[in-house]
């Protein structure tokens, strides 16, 4: 298995990258929440260890495991849906002994399968009944997501898929066509949610959407964004200190929902400082990049497509929670990467990073292109 590694190609730059801004996360948690703090130095030790095996697996055997990979998708979405918690009106955990969210993990596994199917339909991604059968296969676990409710994930899971089309061949017209499509239609679904009384999303969506439009209309419902904005700027260039007493914290006075996870941004704002988010925004994109680098390099083009998978989950998800957390986007409750707290997509995620440093040990020792 292993005559074809080359571990003069393991990626140090992207591990060390991918550690130290775990490490931050590991920190910021501990302000926001200490209690949490031991249980993400457990999952980063696990990560670590996941993503060192899972470097040494040739991602050529993963792949032959396609189907297998996409049934678990559908039924680990299915038994949430049948058997899942349920918290803050949306049911996404599952406990089968351990207690994990399956959306996170079907990222993942969703990647490789569609690593192989669009490895194997290549020459003929353009052709409708090909991308029939991808809309088929995409709209299952999407409509599962969606059902928790979970619409985020459904949204970064289908960008993933969209985006490894994109780089596998698909037309430039097809892309024009919806984009052409998609754009318009999106402007008219935010007239049409502001109105009240709207249908077209479940209640407390469209009041998201319309407290992020309207904060002053809806302020119950846009507290959360306020207090963060404010939290962000308190912390100015150098930040109030990780773990500070400060009497005039937002954290400090619990102003701040959910500040150990998809709110983590805004207390790094605040504790860290301007310096801090750069810093954090920064690794992210290093790691997004380096991991596109990798893809660059990659030795065919199924590798490529997993790594584009894995770098489009990073980079877009982390874009969409700094954008939620600074006001730019509706709230979506969506964690960022390697820094919000979450066991499971703090684990998934080195999983996926493993398999990137996979790709990276049999690359090609050329200049080859992305797209």
């Amino acid at each position: 298995m292993f005559h074809n590694y080359r571990f003069k190609n393991l990626d140090i730059k992207l591990i060390i990258a991918v550690i130290a801004l775990t490490i931050i996360g590991i920190f910021v948690i501990g302000s926001a929440n200490e209690s949490n703090q031991q249980k993400q130095i457990l999952g980063m030790i696990l990560g670590v260890i996941v993503m060192s095996v899972m470097a040494l697996i040739d991602y050529d055997f993963l792949l032959h495991f396609h189907w297998i990979y996409y049934g678990m998708v559908i039924i680990l979405l299915a038994m949430v849906l049948l058997f899942g918690e349920n918290s803050g009106g949306a049911t996404r955990w599952i406990d089968v002994g351990i207690r994990f969210q399956p959306s996170e993990l079907s990222k993942i596994l969703l990647i490789l399968f569609f690593a192989w199917y669009f490895m194997m339909q290549e020459e003929n991604i353009n052709k409708p009944k090909i991308l029939g059968i991808t809309m088929v296969l995409s709209a299952l676990p999407l409509l599962l997501i969606e059902k928790e409710p979970d619409l985020s994930t459904t949204i970064v899971t289908m960008m993933i898929i969209c985006v490894m089309m994109f780089v596998v061949g698909l037309s430039y017209k097809i892309v024009g066509t919806v984009i052409g499509v998609t754009i318009p239609t999106i402007i008219v679904l935010l007239v049409l949610i502001s109105r009240e009384g709207q249908t077209i999303l479940k209640e407390y969506q469209g009041i998201r959407i319309l407290a992020w439009l309207k904060p002053d209309k809806y302020p119950q419902n846009s507290y959360q964004q306020q207090n963060s904005i404010m939290a962000i700027g308190s912390g100015q260039i150098f930040g109030k200190g990780l773990g500070n007493d400060a009497f005039d914290s937002v954290k400090n006075g619990n102003y701040i929902s959910e500040p150990h996870t998809d709110f983590i941004f805004a207390v790094a704002g605040e504790e860290l400082g301007f310096l801090g988010c750069v810093l954090i925004i920064a690794l992210i994109f290093f790691i997004t990049i380096e991991i596109l680098m990798i893809a660059k390099r990659a030795k065919d083009i199924s590798g490529k497509l997993i790594c584009v998978g894995i770098a489009t989950l990073i980079g877009f998800q982390s874009f969409v929670n700094i954008c939620v957390v600074t006001g730019l986007m509706p709230n979506t409750g969506l964690p960022l990467p390697f820094v919000s707290y979450g066991l499971t997509s703090l684990v998934t995620i080195y999983f996926g990073i493993g398999i990137v440093l996979n790709v990276g040990i049999q690359s090609k020792n050329t200049n080859g292109r992305l797209f």
